[in-house]
């Protein structure tokens, strides 16, 4: 994974023009369809949240009584995480990891949310992403994930990843059965104020 765009986006640091020179995902608050899943009673047991940047989808969960993993590859992104669960009096793991080599311990996890993790990777990295995604979790494990649609449209180059109906539906593979795909939108805030950008939601089944 591209390690040190995102720690210098978390930081701060990065350089005007750049394809991550901010955070817009990061909205002060859970994602509004991480809520929805959560309402539709989507989470159960350890959830693991794969990119969970600064902790407010971990964060969310944890205030509803989950067990909750947070991994993230900027070490920025954990330590705020870490305090926003200090300063609420929430109880969350927040780790320090490459997610497309490992995301914790093999067979320890019930449910993985992924909002935003996928279409940030390069192709070629994604086999190593779903492979660690596998090992972390427990059989019949869900995993949920977001990624951006084809439909999005970005004004820079060198952004997210897009995804088309046939990739999103081939991108599990034979370790997994994809269990719903439905549209669906991430909400990101820029300097005009918040839009909901499209996506797909893709829950799936680990074998």
């Amino acid at each position: 994974m591209d390690e040190n765009v995102f720690e210098t986006a978390y930081g701060g640091r990065a350089a005007r023009g750049s394809a991550i020179a901010a955070t817009p995902w990061e909205i002060g608050r859970a994602q509004p369809v991480v809520e929805e899943l959560y309402g539709f009673g989507a989470f159960s047991g350890h959830v693991l949240d794969a990119g969970c940047g600064t902790g407010e989808n971990a964060l969310f969960l944890a205030a509803q009584g989950h067990k909750v993993t947070g991994v993230d590859v900027a070490p920025s992104a954990v330590e705020t995480a870490r305090r926003k669960a200090a300063e609420r009096g929430l109880s969350a793991d927040f780790t320090v990891a490459d997610a497309t080599r490992s995301l914790g311990d093999d067979g320890s996890v019930d449910t993985a949310l992924d909002c935003g993790l996928l279409h940030s990777l390069r192709p070629e990295h994604r086999a190593g992403y779903l492979a660690a995604l596998h090992r972390v979790c427990r059989p019949e494990a869900l995993a949920h994930v977001l990624c951006f649609s084809d439909r999005v449209r970005f004004d820079f180059a060198g952004g997210p990843r897009l995804f088309d109906e046939p990739t999103v539906r081939g991108v599990f593979g034979p370790d997994w059965a994809l269990v719903h795909l439905e549209t669906a939108t991430l909400t990101a805030l820029f300097p005009g104020g918040e839009r909901d950008l499209p996506c797909w939601l893709a829950t799936a089944r680990r074998s």
